[in-house]
């Protein structure tokens, strides 16, 4: 020990704003490995003299280590070095620490994909599953990209807490067919509240996808895709896919209407890329949609078609042939998933 000064302070100690206690605060707490993206248990704590500074380095997760301090050290002699996680890899939980000034980073979450992140609320308490939540939060995309990838079952716990107006504010970020499904999830007394303050496009949108049964193709469709008239130019097509905000998976293939904006034809976004007549219209280049669904159509006959034509999107069209929206791949395989494989293992368990 060094001490500063010619006087030692016998006092009783009283924690200063913003000091984390590795002894009450950390020790024999859960973690965020943020490199894993798993929750580990802090069994120990490693510290080293860093430029004249003792600092926390590393933590043990092993449970070893916590029972080197419950055993006699005959016990646990000969186990020689142990592995430790680097502290610059952890994120410790803080909800818990008296100070208003410190509160968890958003920074070095915000590098976790929306599904790492979700697997750790999952895993963690309401408490520390609320503390993530909320420092995602800094980042309202993100945090309906969070909210996307939780199971229903912490959707609805971490949305009931909220007002209408916070609640609506994730729902409104998030894509239509997800917003839509987790409002079905909702009590019924609490879904028109909701319903009243989201912007009215992404209001009309759930609505129309809320009057489907779910196990359908029209519950299950997204109402987010390009379609264009055949009368556009592939190079018109190109910069209207270069504009576009919608997810990835929703403009892997662009719908091609006829004039009286009925489904014509289809065009993948490869097939795009690869011509050469940059002028040439959609409707000449356009191919015919190898499947066609209907609103009621079940959900078994839609992943078993789309599974035999080997297809990543489909388009979902009224009885007059005007597209109602699109199925994609990535959300019938998580329609169809057993809930029970749903559980990610890997944020489960503790190093």
């Amino acid at each position: 020990m060094v001490l500063k000064g010619q006087k030692v302070d016998l006092g009783r100690f009283e924690r200063r704003g913003g000091e984390v206690l590795l002894g009450g605060d950390l020790l024999g707490r859960r973690l965020i490995n943020v490199t894993g993206a798993r929750l580990v248990r802090a069994n120990d704590l490693v510290l080293g003299c860093v430029e004249g500074w003792w600092r926390v380095v590393g933590v043990d997760t092993r449970l070893r280590s916590r029972l080197r301090a419950l055993l006699p050290g005959a016990l646990v002699r000969g186990q020689g070095v142990t592995p430790f996680l680097d502290w610059e890899s952890v994120e410790p939980f803080v909800g818990h620490v008296p100070s208003a000034r410190l509160k968890m980073p958003f920074g070095r979450l915000a590098m976790l994909h929306p599904a790492q992140i979700a697997d750790l609320v999952e895993a963690a308490s309401h408490e520390e599953g609320e503390e993530i939540i909320g420092t995602v939060g800094a980042d309202r995309e993100l945090e309906a990209d969070v909210f996307e990838e939780l199971d229903p079952e912490h959707q609805v716990e971490f949305l009931r807490e909220r007002s209408d107006e916070e609640a609506a504010k994730v729902l409104a970020t998030m894509e239509a067919d997800d917003a839509a499904d987790l409002i079905g999830e909702l009590d019924q007394e609490r879904r028109e509240p909701l319903l009243k303050h989201l912007p009215w496009r992404q209001q009309r949108k759930i609505r129309t996808l809320l009057g489907y049964n779910p196990a359908t193709a029209g519950g299950l469709m997204s109402p987010d895709f390009i379609a264009l008239p055949g009368t556009r130019m592939v190079h018109e097509a190109l910069d209207e896919l270069r504009r576009t905000a919608l997810p990835d998976e929703t403009v892997t293939t662009v719908l091609v209407l006829d004039s009286e904006r009925h489904l014509s034809g289809v065009i993948s976004v490869v097939s795009l890329l690869k011509q050469k007549r940059l002028l040439a219209l959609l409707e000449e280049v356009k191919s015919s949609p190898p499947l066609i669904f209907m609103p009621d159509d079940e959900l078994a006959e839609v992943a078993s078609k789309m599974a035999d034509y080997d297809l990543t999107v489909a388009p979902v069209v009224d009885e007059e042939g005007a597209v109602l929206g699109i199925v994609t791949v990535d959300d019938l395989l998580e329609m169809l998933v057993p809930e029970e494989w749903r559980r990610r293992v890997g944020a489960l368990n503790n190093e």
